[in-house]
C-alpha cells in the first residue's frame, strides 16, 4: 500500500455518527472559548514574555507578539475551515489523513507530542517554579528541578536537582480529572479562566501606573547594546545576529509562539462538541482574538515597570511576581494573588494539554497506528483513561527531568510543524474537493494559507539549530516507529488485505 493512502471524509464522519459509544457530546460555544483562552493563557504569556523580552526582543516583544499572532491567524483560519467541515476529534492529524495521506498524518500525529505533550510539561515545571516563589523558596532545590539544573549558594555551594516532585503532582490531579469526564474537566476549567483573566486585567490596570519611559527606551535592542552577566557568571551578548535588531524580534516571535499554544487544542474536542460546523470557529478565533489583545497589552506593560535585561538576571519563571516586588512597592499582595492565579491558570493549560493530546491518541489508536490501548473508554466516564494514564506517565517523565526550556522550545517547533502542514492541507482540499460543504471558509485561498506557511516557517528557522536537530531527531524516532509499527498496523493497509483475492493455488 502507497504512503500517502487517504482516509475518506465521507465513511469518516459517517463511521463518527454511528458510533453511539463514542465521545460524549458535551460543550458549546462558551464552553470551546473558555477552552482556548485556558490553554493559551499560560505559561507563554508568565513566563516566555519575559524569556523573550530579556533574550532577543527587548521592549519590542509587542511586536514578537503580533508576528506570532498573525501566524495563528493564518493557521487558525485553516483549522476553523476544517474543524467545521471535518468535526473528528485529532485536529491537525485527522485533516492530514484525509488530504495528505497516512504517512504525513503520523508526522503530524508525532509532531503533535511535542506540543501537547511536552507543553504539559513546560507548564507544569513552570507551575512547581511559582509554588516554590508562592512559599519563598519552601520546597528544597533538589525537590523541584530536573538534574540537569543547579545553583550556587550565597557559601559557593552547588546544589543540583534531582526530580521535580511538585510537576508531577500536579500531571496525576488534573490527569484524574480527565478521566473523570470532558464535562467536568470544561467546568473546572472555566473557572480557572475567569479568574486568571481577572488577574490579568488587575496587573494592567495597576502596573500602568508605574510604568517607567525610560524603560521603553530604545524599544529594539541596537546591535550596540552592552552584554548583560547572568548569575551563573556566563555572559549575555545582544550584538549576536539573532538577540537585536528586526530578527531578535523574529526570535522573539518565536519564543512567544508558545504562548498562543493552545488554540488549535480546540479543534481536538470537535467529536465532542454539540454543533461543531457552527461553534469550532467561534472556538477557534475568538479565543485567539481575545487572548492576543491581552498578551500585547501585557507584554507592553510589563517591559514598562521593569527593565526587560532584568529579566535575564532574576525573576525567571516567576517573572511578574519578581516585577511586582521590585518595582511596584506597596503592592506585595498583588504579587502573592498573582502567585495563586498563576497556578491556577497554570493548571487549566495542562488540562487542555492533556485533553488535545489524548484525543489526537484516541483518534490514531483507532486508525491503527497506536495500540488499541490508545482508544478505550472508561465504562462509566467515556473517557480515554488509559491513555490518560500512559500520557501522566510519559509527560511526567519530561516534567520530572528535562528543564523547563528545552521541552518550551521543542513544544513550539511540533506546533509550528503542524500549523504549516494544516495550510498546506486546506490549499489541497481546496483544489481536489471544491464542492464539499464548508459551514466555515477561510478568506483568500490560497494567500492567506501561503502566508501561514511562511510565517510559521521563519519562526521555526528563528528556534535555533540545537531545538532544530532535537526536533529532527524525535522525527526519526517517530519514522522508525511507523515503519515498524504503525504502517502494517493500520486500518487502512488491514481493510487492504481483507479486500484483496486469495491466492491461487498451484496446479
Amino acid at each position: 500500500m502507497s504512503l500517502w493512502r487517504k482516509k475518506s471524509i465521507n465513511k469518516l464522519l459517517l463511521d463518527a455518527e454511528n458510533n453511539t459509544n463514542g465521545l460524549k457530546k458535551t460543550l458549546s460555544a462558551p464552553s470551546l472559548v473558555a477552552l482556548g483562552i485556558g490553554a493559551i493563557i499560560g505559561a507563554g504569556l508568565f513566563v516566555r514574555t519575559a524569556a523573550a523580552a530579556g533574550e532577543a526582543a527587548g521592549n519590542a516583544v509587542t511586536i514578537s507578539f503580533l508576528i506570532s499572532a498573525v501566524g495563528c491567524l493564518f493557521a487558525g483560519l485553516c483549522y476553523a475551515e476544517f474543524a467545521s467541515m471535518i468535526p473528528i476529534a485529532g485536529s491537525a492529524y485527522t485533516y492530514a489523513y484525509t488530504t495528505m495521506g497516512e504517512l504525513i498524518a503520523w508526522i503530524i500525529g508525532w509532531a503533535l507530542v511535542l506540543e501537547y505533550a511536552l507543553g504539559a510539561a513546560t507548564v507544569s515545571i513552570a507551575w512547581s517554579e511559582y509554588l516554590n516563589n508562592l512559599f519563598n523558596g519552601a520546597i528544597p532545590y533538589q525537590w523541584c528541578h530536573s538534574p540537569f539544573e543547579k545553583i550556587t549558594l550565597a557559601d559557593h555551594t552547588v546544589v543540583h536537582g534531582l526530580i521535580n516532585l511538585p510537576a508531577l503532582f500536579i500531571l496525576l490531579v488534573l490527569s484524574l480529572l480527565l478521566i473523570r469526564g470532558t464535562s467536568e474537566s470544561a467546568k473546572v476549567n472555566a473557572v480557572i479562566v475567569f479568574v486568571k483573566v481577572a488577574i490579568v486585567l488587575v496587573f494592567i490596570t495597576i502596573g500602568w501606573k508605574f510604568m517607567n519611559a525610560a524603560n521603553h527606551t530604545p524599544y529594539i535592542i541596537p546591535d550596540n547594546a552592552p552584554d548583560v552577566k547572568l548569575p551563573d557568571g556566563s555572559v549575555h551578548h545582544y550584538t549576536d545576529t539573532w538577540q537585536h535588531g528586526w530578527l531578535g524580534i523574529l526570535r522573539g516571535a518565536g519564543i512567544v509562539f508558545f504562548a498562543f499554544i493552545g488554540f488549535d487544542a480546540v479543534s481536538t474536542a470537535a467529536q465532542e462538541t454539540k454543533n461543531p460546523k457552527r461553534d469550532m470557529p467561534i472556538g477557534i478565533l475568538g479565543s485567539l482574538a481575545i487572548c492576543t489583545v491581552l498578551y500585547v497589552v501585557f507584554a507592553h506593560v510589563l517591559t514598562g515597570v521593569a527593565p526587560f535585561t532584568d529579566f535575564l538576571k532574576a525573576g525567571k519563571e516567576a517573572s511578574i511576581s519578581y516585577a511586582i516586588q521590585t518595582y511596584m512597592p506597596g503592592f506585595g499582595w498583588l504579587a502573592t494573588l498573582i502567585s495563586i492565579a498563576i497556578l491556577a491558570g497554570f493548571s487549566s493549560v495542562i488540562l487542555v494539554m492533556l485533553l488535545g493530546q489524548s484525543r489526537v491518541f484516541y483518534s490514531m489508536s483507532n486508525d491503527g497506528l497506536l495500540p488499541k490501548a490508545f482508544s478505550e473508554l472508561h465504562p462509566k466516564y467515556r473517557t480515554p483513561y488509559k491513555s490518560n494514564l500512559m500520557l501522566f506517565v510519559f509527560v511526567g517523565l519530561f516534567a520530572a527531568f528535562v528543564p523547563g526550556s528545552v521541552a518550551g522550545n521543542l513544544t513550539s517547533i511540533g506546533t509550528l510543524l503542524a500549523f504549516v502542514l494544516v495550510c498546506v492541507g486546506i490549499i489541497i482540499l481546496r483544489k481536489k474537493d471544491p464542492d464539499r460543504p464548508r459551514p466555515f471558509r477561510a478568506p483568500m485561498v490560497p494567500l492567506f494559507p501561503i502566508l501561514g506557511i511562511i510565517v510559521c516557517g521563519a519562526m521555526i528557522g528563528s528556534l535555533g539549530a540545537s531545538t532544530l536537530i532535537t526536533a529532527l531527531g524525535w522525527m526519526l524516532v517517530g519514522l522508525a516507529v511507523y515503519f515498524l509499527y504503525s504502517r502494517k498496523h493500520s486500518n487502512l493497509h488491514t481493510h487492504h488485505l481483507d479486500e484483496m483475492p486469495p491466492p491461487k493455488e498451484n496446479i
